[in-house]
C-alpha cells in the first residue's frame, strides 16, 4: 500500500499499469472463426494494476452506496449481490405476485456490447456531482481512457496497438464502473419488478390479464430503451426473451400472447437462461439439473482421459479435484432452487461414479462401502467436506454428509 498510495492520493494511473496481453481464444459454440465475435479476448494485467484496481473498487462502492448512486435492484461484484441474489429477488417477487391470482410476465434483456459502450467522461462526472473526493474522481477520469493491447495467438507480431475500448471486461474495477453508468435505467415498477445484473435486466409484471402485462411491457421497454439511448447504450435483440409465468397447480393452456419489441416479435419461450439459471414457467428445477448433470459429466469424463485413479494420481488429488471441480458444477444453484426426486436420481448415480473413481474401487463395490471409504481421514489432509460436510454416508442419499467426526490416523 506505501507504493501506491501516491497514484491514489494524486489520482492518477501509470500509463505503464494500462498495458496488457490479450490472449486469443476460440469460442466453443461458433461454427465458424471468419468474424471477430467467434473469438473470446482474455486481459492479462500486471499484477500491480489489479491490486490497485482492486483498492479502488472497494472505497468506491462503499461511498457509492452512501451516496445512492447504486439502486438497490442492482447486483453483481458486491458483497451479497451475487447472481443468486438477483434470482432469489426474482422468483420472491413473482410469488408474490400470483398469490392474488395475477397472471405474471418478465422480459430478459441483455445490454450489447455494454462495456465497450461506456462514455469516459460520464462516470467522472457522476462521482464528481455526489461529492466523491477529488483524488477518486481524478483517478477514474485517468484510468479509462489511452490504454493498449498486445494481442497473444500463434504467429501473432506481439506489437503494442490502442484500443478503443472503454471499459475493460475481467478488470475489478470495471463492473462497478459500468453499474454507475446504467443506474438511471432502473425504475420503479408498482405492480412488479426490475432486476438487473451488471448487463442483465429483467422487467416483471403483473395484471389481471395477459393483454395488460403485454401494454405494461411494451411501454416499460419504451422507456428504457430510451434511457439507454440517451446513455449510449441499447439491448441485443437475440439475446431478448419473454416467459409467462405459471404456478404448478394450473391446468389451463399456457398463454400463447406474445409481444413486439422495435418490429420483432418475441414468443413465451418454455425455458429461459438467465444468469446461468434455467427457469421454467412453473419454476420445475428438472431442467436446471438435467443441464449440471450434464455438464458435470462432461468435465468427469474429460478429467478421466488426463489421468487414471490408480495409475499415476494420488487418492488424496482424486478427493480434491472431486471437491473443487466437480461438485461446485453439479450444484450449482441448489441455494435458490430445490431438488426434486427425478434430479436427485441422476445425481445420485453421477455420485456413485465419482465415489468409485475417487476410492480406486471395484465397480462391484457396494455403495454404502464407498460411501464410508470416502469419508475417511488420509494424512496430512483435512477431511472432505460437501456443503459443509465431509463424504456422504447413505447409499441412497450420496449427498447428505456424514457427521464431520474424522477417525484419528
Amino acid at each position: 500500500m506505501e507504493l501506491l498510495s501516491p497514484l491514489i492520493a494524486f489520482g492518477y494511473h501509470l500509463p505503464s499499469l494500462k498495458t496488457a496481453n490479450g490472449l486469443v481464444l476460440d469460442k466453443p459454440a461458433k461454427a465458424s472463426s471468419d468474424s471477430p465475435s467467434s473469438f473470446r479476448i482474455i486481459l492479462l494485467f500486471k499484477t500491480i494494476s489489479k491490486v490497485l484496481k482492486q483498492v479502488m473498487t472497494v472505497r468506491l462502492s462503499a461511498i457509492a452506496w452512501c451516496n445512492g448512486l447504486l439502486h438497490p435492484n442492482q447486483c453483481g461484484f458486491l458483497p451479497g449481490l451475487s447472481s443468486s441474489d438477483a434470482c432469489l429477488a426474482l422468483t420472491h417477487e413473482l410469488r408474490t405476485l400470483q398469490r392474488p391470482r395475477l397472471k405474471v410476465y418478465t422480459l430478459f434483456l441483455d445490454i450489447k456490447a455494454g462495456f465497450d459502450n461506456v462514455n469516459t467522461s460520464t462516470p467522472g462526472a457522476s462521482l464528481l456531482s455526489s461529492h466523491f473526493p477529488t483524488h477518486m474522481v481524478d483517478w477514474v477520469s485517468s484510468f479509462l481512457p489511452e490504454r493498449t493491447w498486445t494481442l497473444v495467438f500463434p504467429g501473432s507480431p506481439n506489437i503494442p496497438s490502442p484500443v478503443s475500448v472503454r471499459t475493460t471486461q475481467g478488470s475489478p474495477i470495471s463492473p462497478l464502473l459500468f453499474r454507475l453508468y446504467v443506474a438511471p435505467l432502473h425504475m420503479l415498477i408498482p405492480k412488479g419488478i426490475m432486476v438487473s445484473y451488471v448487463n442483465n435486466f429483467s422487467i416483471t409484471v403483473a395484471s389481471p390479464s395477459h393483454r395488460g402485462n403485454i401494454r405494461s411491457l411494451q411501454r416499460l421497454f419504451t422507456t428504457i430503451a430510451a434511457r439507454g439511448w440517451d446513455i449510449g447504450v441499447s439491448f441485443s435483440v437475440s439475446k431478448t426473451e419473454l416467459i409467462h409465468w405459471r404456478t404448478p397447480s394450473q391446468r389451463t393452456p399456457p398463454s400463447p400472447a406474445l409481444i413486439e419489441l422495435e418490429g420483432h416479435l418475441f414468443h413465451p419461450s418454455h425455458v429461459v437462461r438467465w444468469l446461468w439459471y434455467w427457469f421454467t414457467p412453473a419454476l420445475n428445477t428438472t431442467h436446471h439439473y438435467r443441464y449440471r448433470l450434464s455438464l458435470a459429466q462432461a468435465i468427469f469424463s474429460f478429467v478421466k482421459c488426463l489421468s487414471s485413479s490408480g495409475a499415476s494420481i494420488r487418492p488424496f488429488l482424486c478427493h480434491r479435484v472431486a471437491q473443487g471441480l466437480r461438485l461446485p458444477i453439479l450444484t450449482y444453484g441448489a441455494d435458490l432452487l430445490t431438488l426434486n426426486t427425478y434430479a436427485l436420481r441422476g445425481m445420485n448415480s453421477f455420485w456413485h461414479r465419482v465415489q468409485r473413481w475417487t476410492t480406486n474401487n471395484f465397480f462391484s463395490t457396494p455403495t454404502s462401502i464407498l460411501s464410508r471409504e470416502g469419508s475417511l481421514p488420509v494424512r496430512h489432509r483435512a477431511p472432505m467436506r460437501i456443503m459443509g460436510s465431509s463424504y456422504p454416508t447413505s447409499a441412497h442419499e450420496p449427498l447428505k454428509g456424514l457427521r464431520n467426526t474424522p477417525l484419528q490416523p
